[in-house]
């Protein structure tokens, strides 16, 4: 059967995600909807005509990848979109967040998105499609969200080497590097310190970013890139030495104590 798997479904980007695909890519015949909260999933469900499987779980829970091999293996089904976008980030130094909350942005933007490709890749149809959300924070360090960043560096990096050792099967992997966008991934974030107010300058429409990277996906574009802003961060971080972009968001107080905790 073929399939579409969304993790994060609860909210934000997998929400749109599922409804983005189910829009425009008519063939898929099932979703699986993976998320911590039944009743978003449940809710989700109805919006979708497509029918569903839900899994309420916890990404970051140790036993969620054997359950996850255990479904593909009882299944067994034809999967055309993998999508992982499930994540969250806490603002703060690393002196300053929990260690629980450090170690587990590692384990869910990371350890699990990897653990759900590599399970995943068997089950991949010929002409499938992985998206991974990362973001513009993959593009250089960021004092104050330095783990976030850096496990985006990670997802961003690692997409495009799975999209390099995939393009003889037909699978093709884009990394989703969005800006600030409009979702309740703040609402987390900010529980920890205040993101810059610039940020709120560039906060992008969601729905763009979805149907932008569903777009990018199926032209077997490596990198989605939204909005002009980002476009231009990522061609400046290619061209301005890391360290003199760090000395300019310090002497911008982009980790000041006004704005992080």
């Amino acid at each position: 059967m073929k399939t579409a798997i969304i993790t994060g479904a609860t909210s934000g980007m997998g929400r749109l995600m599922a409804l983005t695909i189910e829009k425009n890519i008519p063939n898929i015949q099932e979703f699986w909807l993976l998320g911590r909260r039944t009743d978003r999933l449940e809710a989700l469900k109805d919006e979708l005509h497509t029918p569903c499987r839900i899994f309420t779980a916890d990404l970051q829970d140790i036993h969620f990848l054997n359950d996850y091999e255990k479904a593909l293996d009882e299944n067994r089904p034809e999967i055309v979109f993998l999508v992982n976008a499930a994540g969250y980030g806490k603002i703060g130094k690393v002196k300053s967040i929990g260690l629980a909350d450090q170690l587990g942005m590692i384990d869910l933007n990371i350890r699990a998105l990897t653990g759900i490709c590599k399970l995943s890749i068997p089950y991949m149809s010929e002409h499938s499609r992985i998206i991974n959300f990362a973001s513009g924070a993959a593009f250089l360090p960021q004092p104050a969200f330095a783990v976030y960043a850096a496990g985006k560096s990670y997802v961003l990096s690692f997409s495009r080497s799975l999209n390099e050792e995939l393009h003889e099967t037909g699978c093709y992997v884009t990394a989703v590097c969005p800006g600030p966008v409009r979702t309740e991934f703040f609402d987390i974030a900010e529980t920890t310190g205040n993101i810059p107010v610039y940020k709120y300058l560039f906060m992008a429409d969601p729905e763009k970013v979805c149907r932008l990277a569903l777009r990018d996906s199926i032209l077997k574009s490596e990198i989605s890139v939204y909005g002009i802003t980002m476009k231009a961060l990522m061609i400046i971080t290619k061209l301005v030495p890391i360290k003199a972009i760090l000395l300019g968001m310090r002497l911008a107080n982009f980790s000041g104590k006004n704005n992080i905790k």
